[in-house]
Protein backbone atom coordinates (compact mmCIF):
# COMPACT_ATOMS: atom_id res chain seq x y z
CA UNK A 1 0.00 0.00 0.00
CA UNK A 2 1.03 3.23 -1.33
CA UNK A 3 0.20 6.45 1.00
CA UNK A 4 0.67 10.45 0.61
CA UNK A 5 0.21 12.12 4.06
CA UNK A 6 -0.46 15.69 2.71
CA UNK A 7 -0.35 18.28 5.47
CA UNK A 8 -0.19 21.95 5.54
CA UNK A 9 2.56 24.34 3.49
CA UNK A 10 4.28 25.15 6.66
CA UNK A 11 4.22 22.21 8.37
CA UNK A 12 7.92 22.12 8.94
CA UNK A 13 8.31 25.88 8.70
CA UNK A 14 6.15 26.34 11.63
CA UNK A 15 6.14 23.12 13.50
CA UNK A 16 3.30 22.20 15.92
CA UNK A 17 1.88 19.33 17.42
CA UNK A 18 0.74 18.28 13.91
CA UNK A 19 4.23 18.21 12.49
CA UNK A 20 5.25 15.37 15.24
CA UNK A 21 2.08 13.56 14.48
CA UNK A 22 2.66 13.22 10.88
CA UNK A 23 6.32 12.55 10.79
CA UNK A 24 5.52 10.09 13.70
CA UNK A 25 2.78 8.46 11.56
CA UNK A 26 4.61 7.96 8.27
CA UNK A 27 7.98 6.64 10.37
CA UNK A 28 5.21 3.82 12.04
CA UNK A 29 3.76 2.96 9.17
CA UNK A 30 6.49 2.54 7.08
CA UNK A 31 7.86 -0.10 9.65
CA UNK A 32 4.38 -1.64 9.49
CA UNK A 33 4.92 -2.14 5.57
CA UNK A 34 3.39 0.75 4.43
CA UNK A 35 4.68 2.80 1.96
CA UNK A 36 3.78 6.58 3.21
CA UNK A 37 5.32 9.70 2.08
CA UNK A 38 5.05 12.77 4.05
CA UNK A 39 3.84 16.12 1.12
CA UNK A 40 3.03 19.46 1.70
CA UNK A 41 -0.19 20.74 0.33
CA UNK A 42 1.88 23.22 -2.09
CA UNK A 43 3.78 20.71 -3.53
CA UNK A 44 3.57 18.88 -7.03
CA UNK A 45 2.08 15.69 -6.12
CA UNK A 46 1.97 12.15 -8.50
CA UNK A 47 -1.52 11.25 -7.17
CA UNK A 48 -1.16 7.97 -9.66
CA UNK A 49 1.58 6.87 -7.47
CA UNK A 50 -0.44 6.30 -4.63
CA UNK A 51 -3.52 3.99 -3.41
CA UNK A 52 -4.72 6.89 -1.20
CA UNK A 53 -4.44 10.13 0.17
CA UNK A 54 -4.52 10.92 3.86
CA UNK A 55 -4.92 14.17 4.78
CA UNK A 56 -4.47 16.61 8.13
CA UNK A 57 -6.25 19.47 9.43
CA UNK A 58 -9.81 19.94 8.55
CA UNK A 59 -9.65 23.41 9.41
CA UNK A 60 -7.80 24.22 6.52
CA UNK A 61 -10.53 22.68 3.82
CA UNK A 62 -8.67 24.23 0.65
CA UNK A 63 -5.56 22.33 0.64
CA UNK A 64 -7.69 19.06 0.78
CA UNK A 65 -10.78 20.07 -1.75
CA UNK A 66 -8.23 20.50 -4.42
CA UNK A 67 -5.85 18.01 -3.91
CA UNK A 68 -9.13 15.35 -3.38
CA UNK A 69 -10.87 16.90 -6.25
CA UNK A 70 -7.52 16.32 -8.39
CA UNK A 71 -6.71 12.87 -7.34
CA UNK A 72 -9.64 11.21 -7.58
CA UNK A 73 -8.34 8.61 -5.23
CA UNK A 74 -9.78 7.37 -1.68
CA UNK A 75 -9.02 9.96 1.03
CA UNK A 76 -8.87 10.07 5.07
CA UNK A 77 -8.68 13.15 6.98
CA UNK A 78 -6.87 13.33 10.37
CA UNK A 79 -9.47 15.99 11.00
CA UNK A 80 -7.36 17.66 14.46
CA UNK A 81 -10.24 20.59 15.23
CA UNK A 82 -9.16 22.61 17.47
CA UNK A 83 -11.55 25.39 18.01
CA UNK A 84 -10.16 29.08 17.74
CA UNK A 85 -13.29 30.70 18.31
CA UNK A 86 -13.86 31.57 22.34
CA UNK A 87 -10.06 32.82 21.86
CA UNK A 88 -10.65 34.18 18.63
CA UNK A 89 -13.92 36.32 20.19
CA UNK A 90 -12.71 37.37 23.31
CA UNK A 91 -9.06 37.26 23.96
CA UNK A 92 -7.66 38.56 20.52
CA UNK A 93 -6.61 42.48 20.69
CA UNK A 94 -6.18 45.08 17.97
CA UNK A 95 -7.68 44.62 14.58
CA UNK A 96 -8.99 40.93 15.62
CA UNK A 97 -11.51 42.12 18.23
CA UNK A 98 -13.86 42.61 15.17
CA UNK A 99 -13.78 38.64 15.35
CA UNK A 100 -16.22 39.04 18.74
CA UNK A 101 -19.45 39.79 15.79
CA UNK A 102 -17.98 36.55 13.66
CA UNK A 103 -19.09 32.78 13.58
CA UNK A 104 -15.87 30.29 14.14
CA UNK A 105 -16.62 29.58 10.05
CA UNK A 106 -15.94 33.21 9.12
CA UNK A 107 -13.14 33.65 11.41
CA UNK A 108 -11.73 30.59 10.25
CA UNK A 109 -12.45 31.68 6.58
CA UNK A 110 -11.28 35.60 7.06
CA UNK A 111 -7.83 34.01 8.46
CA UNK A 112 -7.61 31.70 5.49
CA UNK A 113 -7.41 34.43 3.10
CA UNK A 114 -5.56 36.52 4.96
CA UNK A 115 -2.53 34.48 5.05
CA UNK A 116 -3.42 34.10 1.49
CA UNK A 117 -3.35 38.05 0.87
CA UNK A 118 -0.28 38.67 2.81
CA UNK A 119 1.90 35.58 1.31
CA UNK A 120 2.04 33.78 4.49
CA UNK A 121 0.48 30.36 2.66
CA UNK A 122 -0.58 29.64 -0.79
CA UNK A 123 -4.37 29.55 -1.28
CA UNK A 124 -4.71 25.55 -3.08
CA UNK A 125 -8.09 25.97 -4.84
CA UNK A 126 -9.72 29.42 -5.56
CA UNK A 127 -13.09 27.27 -5.70
CA UNK A 128 -12.56 28.06 -1.67
CA UNK A 129 -13.13 31.77 -2.06
CA UNK A 130 -16.83 31.17 -3.08
CA UNK A 131 -18.02 28.15 -1.24
CA UNK A 132 -16.26 29.26 2.38
CA UNK A 133 -15.38 27.49 5.39
CA UNK A 134 -18.45 25.47 6.53
CA UNK A 135 -19.15 24.56 2.98
CA UNK A 136 -15.91 23.04 2.37
CA UNK A 137 -15.32 21.22 5.21
CA UNK A 138 -18.99 20.17 4.56
CA UNK A 139 -17.75 19.02 0.91
CA UNK A 140 -15.00 17.16 2.10
CA UNK A 141 -16.74 15.47 4.98
CA UNK A 142 -19.63 13.83 2.02
CA UNK A 143 -16.64 12.47 0.31
CA UNK A 144 -14.15 11.36 2.79
CA UNK A 145 -14.26 7.80 3.55
CA UNK A 146 -12.96 8.28 6.89
CA UNK A 147 -11.86 10.77 9.82
CA UNK A 148 -9.22 9.77 12.19
CA UNK A 149 -9.81 12.07 15.32
CA UNK A 150 -7.63 11.73 18.22
CA UNK A 151 -10.40 11.16 20.73
CA UNK A 152 -14.51 10.50 20.77
CA UNK A 153 -14.59 13.96 22.39
CA UNK A 154 -13.44 14.88 19.08
CA UNK A 155 -15.46 13.03 16.52
CA UNK A 156 -18.55 14.22 18.74
CA UNK A 157 -17.38 17.58 17.94
CA UNK A 158 -17.08 17.40 14.38
CA UNK A 159 -20.28 15.60 14.24
CA UNK A 160 -21.67 18.72 16.13
CA UNK A 161 -20.48 21.01 13.88
CA UNK A 162 -20.73 19.39 10.64
CA UNK A 163 -23.36 16.60 10.86
CA UNK A 164 -22.31 14.05 8.10
CA UNK A 165 -22.76 9.95 7.71
CA UNK A 166 -18.73 9.72 7.59
CA UNK A 167 -17.22 6.97 9.23
CA UNK A 168 -14.59 7.07 11.37
CA UNK A 169 -11.71 5.49 12.80
CA UNK A 170 -10.52 6.90 16.42
CA UNK A 171 -6.57 7.31 16.43
CA UNK A 172 -5.10 8.88 19.53
CA UNK A 173 -2.00 11.26 19.57
CA UNK A 174 0.75 9.51 21.13
CA UNK A 175 4.46 9.00 22.34
CA UNK A 176 7.41 7.34 20.92
CA UNK A 177 8.15 4.77 23.48
CA UNK A 178 11.77 4.57 22.94
CA UNK A 179 12.20 8.09 23.22
CA UNK A 180 10.44 9.50 26.19
CA UNK A 181 11.81 6.66 28.82
CA UNK A 182 11.12 7.67 32.71
CA UNK A 183 14.44 7.45 34.59
CA UNK A 184 14.09 7.21 38.38
CA UNK A 185 16.95 8.21 38.83
CA UNK A 186 16.89 11.23 38.16
CA UNK A 187 15.85 13.61 40.60
CA UNK A 188 12.51 15.96 39.72
CA UNK A 189 12.56 19.63 40.77
CA UNK A 190 9.76 20.55 42.65
CA UNK A 191 10.07 24.48 41.81
CA UNK A 192 10.23 23.62 38.09
CA UNK A 193 7.28 24.36 35.68
CA UNK A 194 7.77 23.60 31.62
CA UNK A 195 5.75 24.55 28.83
CA UNK A 196 6.48 23.01 25.53
CA UNK A 197 3.88 25.11 23.06
CA UNK A 198 4.47 27.54 19.93
CA UNK A 199 4.38 30.80 21.45
CA UNK A 200 0.92 32.15 20.32
CA UNK A 201 -2.40 33.67 21.80
CA UNK A 202 -4.52 30.39 22.13
CA UNK A 203 -1.68 28.70 24.03
CA UNK A 204 -2.10 31.36 26.77
CA UNK A 205 1.47 31.83 27.61
CA UNK A 206 0.48 36.00 28.79
CA UNK A 207 -1.75 34.18 31.51
CA UNK A 208 0.69 31.66 32.13
CA UNK A 209 3.60 34.46 32.95
CA UNK A 210 1.26 36.68 34.97
CA UNK A 211 0.47 33.59 36.92
CA UNK A 212 3.85 32.41 37.80
CA UNK A 213 5.60 35.82 37.72
CA UNK A 214 7.89 36.75 40.97
CA UNK A 215 6.79 33.39 42.09
CA UNK A 216 9.24 30.55 43.65
CA UNK A 217 8.59 28.63 40.67
CA UNK A 218 11.23 29.03 37.46
CA UNK A 219 9.19 28.95 34.17
CA UNK A 220 10.56 28.03 31.58
CA UNK A 221 9.13 28.37 28.33
CA UNK A 222 10.13 25.92 24.86
CA UNK A 223 9.12 27.19 21.35
CA UNK A 224 9.32 29.61 18.87
CA UNK A 225 6.58 32.50 18.43
CA UNK A 226 3.98 32.03 14.93
CA UNK A 227 4.88 34.10 12.18
CA UNK A 228 2.10 36.52 13.10
CA UNK A 229 2.30 36.22 16.50
CA UNK A 230 5.25 37.99 17.41
CA UNK A 231 3.31 41.12 18.90
CA UNK A 232 2.12 38.50 21.44
CA UNK A 233 5.50 37.31 21.95
CA UNK A 234 7.16 40.49 22.47
CA UNK A 235 4.13 41.32 25.10
CA UNK A 236 5.03 38.01 26.79
CA UNK A 237 9.01 39.26 27.18
CA UNK A 238 7.89 42.47 28.34
CA UNK A 239 6.31 41.55 31.51
CA UNK A 240 8.34 37.96 32.08
CA UNK A 241 9.87 38.48 35.06
CA UNK A 242 13.70 37.03 35.81
CA UNK A 243 11.76 33.64 36.56
CA UNK A 244 10.52 33.33 33.45
CA UNK A 245 12.98 31.70 30.74
CA UNK A 246 12.45 31.47 27.11
CA UNK A 247 13.85 28.80 25.23
CA UNK A 248 13.22 28.89 20.93
CA UNK A 249 11.77 25.45 19.34
CA UNK A 250 14.28 22.44 19.79
CA UNK A 251 13.53 18.59 18.58
CA UNK A 252 11.93 16.41 20.34
CA UNK A 253 14.86 14.49 21.60
CA UNK A 254 16.48 17.98 23.45
CA UNK A 255 13.10 17.78 25.20
CA UNK A 256 14.18 14.94 27.34
CA UNK A 257 16.20 16.92 29.54
CA UNK A 258 13.99 19.10 30.62
CA UNK A 259 10.81 16.33 30.95
CA UNK A 260 13.20 14.74 33.20
CA UNK A 261 13.94 17.63 35.48
CA UNK A 262 10.39 19.32 35.80
CA UNK A 263 7.97 18.38 38.46
CA UNK A 264 5.15 19.94 36.18
CA UNK A 265 4.23 20.81 32.71
CA UNK A 266 1.58 23.52 31.62
CA UNK A 267 -0.72 24.26 28.76
CA UNK A 268 -3.23 26.16 30.27
CA UNK A 269 -4.67 26.79 26.31
CA UNK A 270 -7.90 28.34 25.24
CA UNK A 271 -7.83 25.30 23.85
CA UNK A 272 -6.58 21.57 23.21
CA UNK A 273 -7.48 18.59 21.40
CA UNK A 274 -5.05 16.49 23.22
CA UNK A 275 -2.32 18.57 24.45
CA UNK A 276 0.93 16.78 23.07
CA UNK A 277 3.41 18.16 24.87
CA UNK A 278 1.44 17.21 28.44
CA UNK A 279 1.56 13.75 27.10
CA UNK A 280 5.40 13.45 26.48
CA UNK A 281 5.66 14.95 29.73
CA UNK A 282 3.48 12.84 31.66
CA UNK A 283 5.64 10.11 30.58
CA UNK A 284 8.45 11.44 31.76
CA UNK A 285 7.10 11.57 35.58
CA UNK A 286 6.08 15.28 34.96
CA UNK A 287 2.17 16.00 36.67
CA UNK A 288 0.47 17.66 34.41
CA UNK A 289 -1.24 20.89 34.49
CA UNK A 290 -3.96 21.41 31.79
CA UNK A 291 -6.45 23.60 30.15
CA UNK A 292 -9.98 22.57 31.38
CA UNK A 293 -11.32 23.57 27.27
CA UNK A 294 -11.41 20.39 24.64
CA UNK A 295 -10.88 17.23 24.66
CA UNK A 296 -8.14 17.20 27.55
CA UNK A 297 -10.01 15.08 29.78
CA UNK A 298 -10.80 11.65 27.58
CA UNK A 299 -6.82 11.39 27.91
CA UNK A 300 -6.13 12.51 30.76
CA UNK A 301 -9.16 11.56 33.09
CA UNK A 302 -8.59 12.16 36.59
CA UNK A 303 -4.95 12.03 36.31
CA UNK A 304 -4.39 15.90 35.59
CA UNK A 305 -4.95 19.03 37.43
CA UNK A 306 -7.12 21.15 35.31
CA UNK A 307 -7.15 25.02 35.40
CA UNK A 308 -9.28 27.63 33.91
CA UNK A 309 -7.27 29.81 31.34
CA UNK A 310 -8.94 33.10 31.76
CA UNK A 311 -7.81 33.39 35.00
CA UNK A 312 -3.88 33.77 36.24
CA UNK A 313 -5.17 32.78 39.76
CA UNK A 314 -6.10 29.26 38.76
CA UNK A 315 -3.54 28.83 36.98
CA UNK A 316 -1.07 29.23 39.80
CA UNK A 317 -3.14 27.55 42.36
CA UNK A 318 -2.94 24.19 40.10
CA UNK A 319 0.50 24.22 39.54
CA UNK A 320 0.84 24.64 42.92
CA UNK A 321 -1.00 21.43 43.69
CA UNK A 322 0.63 19.92 40.97
CA UNK A 323 4.22 20.81 42.62
CA UNK A 324 3.24 18.89 46.16
CA UNK A 325 1.73 16.42 44.47
CA UNK A 326 3.20 12.48 44.33
CA UNK A 327 3.71 12.06 40.74
CA UNK A 328 1.22 9.82 38.88
CA UNK A 329 2.28 6.29 38.10
CA UNK A 330 -1.06 5.18 36.77
CA UNK A 331 -1.05 7.79 33.85
CA UNK A 332 2.33 7.16 33.06
CA UNK A 333 1.78 3.51 32.65
CA UNK A 334 -1.53 4.50 30.75
CA UNK A 335 0.03 6.39 27.93
CA UNK A 336 2.58 3.43 27.56
CA UNK A 337 -0.43 1.29 27.04
CA UNK A 338 -2.78 3.25 24.91
CA UNK A 339 -1.07 6.34 23.80
CA UNK A 340 2.32 5.48 21.58
CA UNK A 341 3.02 6.37 17.83
CA UNK A 342 3.10 2.51 17.32
CA UNK A 343 -0.21 1.97 18.51
CA UNK A 344 -1.85 5.07 16.57
CA UNK A 345 0.21 3.72 13.36
CA UNK A 346 -1.70 0.55 13.82
CA UNK A 347 -5.44 2.37 14.41
CA UNK A 348 -4.49 4.58 11.18
CA UNK A 349 -3.61 1.07 9.08
CA UNK A 350 -7.01 -0.15 9.89
CA UNK A 351 -8.39 3.10 8.59
CA UNK A 352 -6.62 2.74 5.33
CA UNK A 353 -7.99 -0.60 4.90
CA UNK A 354 -11.36 0.04 5.56
CA UNK A 355 -11.40 3.07 3.34
CA UNK A 356 -10.10 0.93 0.48
CA UNK A 357 -12.77 -1.47 0.82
Amino acid sequence: MKVAIIARSTLYSVPGGDTVQAVQTARQLNMLGVSATIKLSNEHIVYTQYDLLHFFNLIRPADILHHSEQAAKPFVVSTILVDYSEYDKYYRKGVGAIFNYLSGNTIEYLKTMARWALGRDHLATKAYIWKGQRKSIMTILARANQILPNSFSECRRVNTAYPSNVRYTIVPNGIDPELFKYNHAVKKDAELVLCVARIEGIKNQLNLIKALNGTRFKLILIGAYSPNQKGYYDECRAIAAPNIVFIDHIQQAQLLQYYAQAKVHILPSWFETTGLSSVEAAAMGCNIVITDKGDTREYFEDAAFYCNPASPQSILAEVEKASSATNNTALREKILEKYTWPQAAKQTLKAYQLALQ
